[in-house]
């Protein structure tokens, strides 16, 4: 059955024409739940409002706000280079793809050209923002099946490539590393060999993830034809990167329409055929695994030396010419990017963000809910691997 439903929903109240779910809780039938905002099986700061019958969801509804909100406003009343502090905070676990989107996005407009090497540096930063992002989420999977180890295991590896983070830009969380015309450094001394440490370390733990975690009869059956998406949502719903890949969908925008030195890296991009939670994680798994790879490959092919910054105006003052651009990447969690406007006025006209987690997990995960236990909506949610500050934004 294609959302692996356990009763038939046409039993279920269904929503009216103006797409509103009316339930009567009056009957004793149904019971409202909310799983959330400050719950361990929830992706952050957002909740769902699940309404049950016994163990069974018959519908959800994501609220979020709890955090970080209102980005792109707030964008649009600073300078270009205010601009900075607040994009990496659209996405906390993987801030600087936000960084690169919207320095590129700037540099298109100003007719900026990046130095080679920089464009090397910002590979290698994505990279390694990939990484830790997929640490987060195999962390929260685990933890969302009661698999705990393999959640400390994971937040002890990317504290070690946090290390690497904050010997590179001086911060841990938010770099702010990438901007407008290249980035802040080189790498230090010894930057290749202490990453090689890392890598080493990762895929020690890895192993032990797998012989834990995936082949785990339990994670077996939980995950296993339980949260299918069928394939003909993916285009209707915007489902990009792992969620569609796990359904067969190779669509990489690394390899689709190659940025920076993506065009020359080896890579192949990782796909699954069942589309259920189990292929998915799967797919991520194996993510992990390529990104390890391609920081190696950007590690030894990068030049040695050169500019990392071209020659950009005085920040303080900087007007760039009237125009728009919308620049796109692949993200961890699929398609990645931001619509810049330009008035030729010190400050951005328009701002808009394209954060997989809207659809994901809105439109998607209310879509998928009905029908599943409750006990199987975590895993669910996790699966889709969302952060709620890209959705209210």
């Amino acid at each position: 059955m294609m959302f692996n439903l356990k009763t038939d929903r046409s039993q279920y109240p269904q929503p009216g024409p103006d797409g509103k779910l009316e339930i009567d809780l009056e009957t004793g039938k149904y019971l409202k739940l909310w799983q959330g905002p400050n719950h361990p099986g929830i992706t952050g700061n957002m909740s769902v409002e699940l309404t049950v019958c016994g163990d069974e969801v018959v519908a959800g509804k994501t609220h979020v706000g709890y955090l970080h909100r209102g980005f792109e406003k707030l964008m649009e009343r600073r300078s270009f280079i205010q601009v900075f502090p607040i994009v990496c905070r659209v996405c906390v676990p993987e801030p600087d793809f936000n960084e690169y989107c919207y320095a590129a996005a700037v540099e298109e407009l100003a007719g900026i050209k990046v130095p080679e090497l920089a464009n090397w540096m910002r590979t290698l930063i994505l990279e390694m923002g990939r990484f830790n992002s997929y640490m987060m989420f195999l962390g929260g999977i685990s933890g969302a099946l009661g698999l705990g180890v393999v959640g400390q295991w994971m937040t002890y590896v990317r504290d070690l490539m946090l290390d690497r983070f904050e010997e590179l830009t001086g911060a841990r969380i938010y770099h702010m590393f990438i901007l407008p015309g290249g980035v802040r450094g080189h790498l230090p001394d010894g930057f290749a060999g202490r990453m090689e440490e890392v890598l080493r370390t990762a895929e020690k733990y890895l192993a032990d993830v797998e012989k834990v975690m995936f082949r785990n009869a339990v994670y077996k059956r939980r995950t296993k034809g339980i949260g299918v998406i069928d394939p003909k949502l993916f285009e209707p719903y915007g489902v990009t990167g792992p969620n569609a890949r796990a359904g067969g969908v190779a669509k990489d925008l690394r390899k689709d329409a190659p940025y920076l030195v993506y065009n020359e890296l080896d890579f192949e991009v990782q796909t699954g055929k069942d589309s259920d939670i189990h292929t998915r994680v799967d797919v991520r798994y194996r993510d992990i695994h390529q990104s390890i790879a391609l920081i190696r490959q950007i590690l030894q092919k990068m030049p040695k030396d050169g500019p990392v910054m071209a020659k950009i105006p005085n920040v303080l003052h900087w007007q760039i010419p009237r125009g728009e651009t919308y620049i796109k990447g692949e993200s961890s969690r699929g398609e990645y990017g931001y619509y810049l406007v330009t008035d030729g006025s010190g400050y951005p006209r328009r701002i808009n963000v394209r954060g997989p987690s809207y659809t994901h997990a809105m439109a998607l995960l209310e879509h998928l809910i009905p029908g599943t236990n409750i006990s199987d909506v975590a895993q669910l949610m996790v699966s889709l691997h969302t952060y709620p500050p890209e959705i209210e934004r």
